[in-house]
């Protein structure tokens, strides 16, 4: 476990700040915000879809915008829900995260961040 820093509470005012300005009934309640080791954040509301298994979780399209910029070294991501609590990535995003973002540690309350790789124990791998 990680102790917060001031870092990561801008992290996590940043997405309650987009979660409130971009909340859509029906279409976006959870935000996403990462910040890279160069310092840049991305941000990413989640993608509802009246077929729920396509929509797109905020955590995956927000890692999509910063592998898209080029900056693919993740340090650190959050989500929030739209009363702007934060909230765990489900087993997906666990694994889009640990894929992509190996050391990336994940705030899960206002206090304390983890290691991706403790909230994934004994992650899939492919054989080589």
């Amino acid at each position: 476990m990680f102790p917060i820093n001031s870092n990561d509470r801008e992290l996590i005012e940043e997405a309650r700040s987009i979660i409130a300005k971009r909340f859509k009934e029906d279409y976006h309640h959870v935000e996403a915000a990462l910040r890279t080791k160069s310092g840049k954040t991305f941000s990413a509301v989640h993608l509802e879809a009246y077929v729920g298994r396509i929509a797109v979780c905020a955590e995956a399209i927000a890692i999509g915008m910063a592998a898209a910029a080029g900056d693919t070294e993740i340090e650190t991501i959050v989500a929030v829900n739209l009363e702007g609590q934060i909230v765990s990535p489900c087993g997906m995003c666990r694994e889009l995260i640990s894929d992509y973002a190996p050391s990336c540690k994940v705030i899960i309350t206002e206090e304390e961040a983890i290691a991706i790789n403790d909230l994934l124990p004994r992650k899939y791998q492919r054989s080589s």
